[in-house]
């Protein structure tokens, strides 16, 4: 299958993983990553490392210069307005339980969250818990037959009572990408705090947040070829006053004695503690590369390597889930389980993801205990998509 990608020398694991001929088809758990992120962690910590904004050593001042260029940098490739905020935080779950929690005050007994029912577990247990503490009502908004969010359904289901309405923008299960700007539309209409998990969507799109318009968006570095434990969480103007702070701890402090505190604004009174600086400043240099190459080139190729996956799934009569139109495909073989059909993918070298996908509630929803899953990068080529099919052929005539 003759798909090659030009993207795949820049990136040593994936070179490494074929040397020992395995190919990674799990790239929605995490991408790996480039020789730019690598090289730019490595000499970061080479030249000398310390904390950022409280010390007055020269080395300290560098560690703070290269810190907030990286907030610069991230807040340019998210179309980030300079009066919004964006806030680091170690992944898209804990930028959701941030919101959660800092949002908990403005809520009381009967007001209403609504999230979609293909949620991850990190954008529905934070929002469930709150709801469960607070009594507040957690409403699903439904798919249609095909996996996509009902958004005409939903917009009639915004109410007075609703203060967050909070969706991702790819389904990390059904790989189905949605238009959510009417629906944003409607909720702001209604003075509903809107919130975008991007964790899914961020690497085959880059974000544009002055066309989305939501009011919180989060995405993580590790799953747009940047460095594990490294979150982002943007914050609109009129949106970040409503946050309370709730963790607690140095740098964040603006005024403080033994019985009480005055703390900073975001970003840094949301950032308490030391940042994982190396990590930032490294993320950004990944977003500053994938922003010098040809991003339709990459979508374009992307396209190509789902249309085949697709078609060879489909002919070989698998189950798949919903109608997925970016990057990644779930899917079950008929009368096969699909734990026992990874494990003999797994044997033969090719990675794919198996399981309930944390979306428990999702596949419960679909009558499946689990499925497996295919998910692509830039990296990926024909090849892998060849490998994976003759891995699976040979699993197939084993299982049936």
């Amino acid at each position: 299958m003759s798909l090659p990608s030009p993207w795949r020398q820049f990136f040593p694991g994936i070179l490494a993983l074929a040397e020992q001929q395995q190919v990674w088809l799990d790239s929605a758990a995490t991408a790996q990553k480039p020789h730019v992120m690598i090289d730019t962690l490595s000499q970061y910590y080479q030249l000398g490392v310390a904390n950022v904004h409280r010390a007055q050593h020269q080395p300290g001042e560098r560690a703070t210069r290269a810190f907030e260029a990286a907030r610069s940098s991230i807040s340019a490739w998210l179309h980030a307005g300079a009066e919004d905020s964006l806030i680091f935080t170690k992944g898209s779950t804990e930028g959701i339980n941030l919101l959660s929690n800092a949002l908990a005050h403005q809520f009381q007994a009967g007001d209403e969250i609504l999230i979609s029912a293909y949620e991850h577990h990190a954008n529905l247990l934070p929002w469930q818990q709150l709801a469960l503490e607070r009594g507040l009502s957690l409403k699903i908004l439904p798919m249609d037959q095909h996996g996509h969010l009902d958004i005409d359904y939903a917009i009639s289901q915004l109410s007075a009572r609703s203060k967050v309405l909070a969706v991702s923008a790819l389904s990390n299960v059904v790989g189905h990408q949605q238009a959510l700007q009417p629906l944003l539309k409607a909720a702001r209409h209604m003075g509903v705090w809107t919130v975008i998990d991007g964790a899914q969507a961020a690497v085959h799109q880059r974000p544009n947040l002055q066309q989305l318009d939501c009011d919180f968006f989060v995405c993580s570095a590790h799953k747009i070829y940047g460095p594990d434990g490294v979150g982002l969480l943007f914050a609109r103007q009129r949106a970040v006053r409503a946050l309370r702070h709730w963790q607690f701890g140095g740098e964040m402090v603006r005024q403080c004695n033994y019985q009480q505190a005055e703390f900073l604004p975001a970003p840094l009174g949301f950032e308490p503690g030391t940042p994982s600086t190396a990590n930032i400043v490294a993320f950004a240099a990944t977003l500053d590369w994938l922003q010098s190459l040809d991003s339709q080139a990459i979508a374009a190729h992307e396209a190509r390597l789902h249309a085949a996956v697709l078609e060879g799934l489909q002919a070989r009569g698998m189950q798949i889930i919903g109608s997925p139109n970016c990057a990644l495909v779930s899917f079950n073989a008929p009368s096969i389980h699909h734990a026992d059909l990874a494990l003999l993918l797994g044997e033969q070298g090719v990675a794919v993801r198996a399981g309930h996908h944390c979306a428990m509630p999702l596949l419960h929803s679909l009558g499946l205990a689990g499925a497996l899953r295919v998910s692509l990068a830039m990296y990926n080529n024909g090849d892998d998509i060849q490998q994976f099919f003759n891995a699976l052929d040979q699993a197939l005539e084993i299982l049936q």
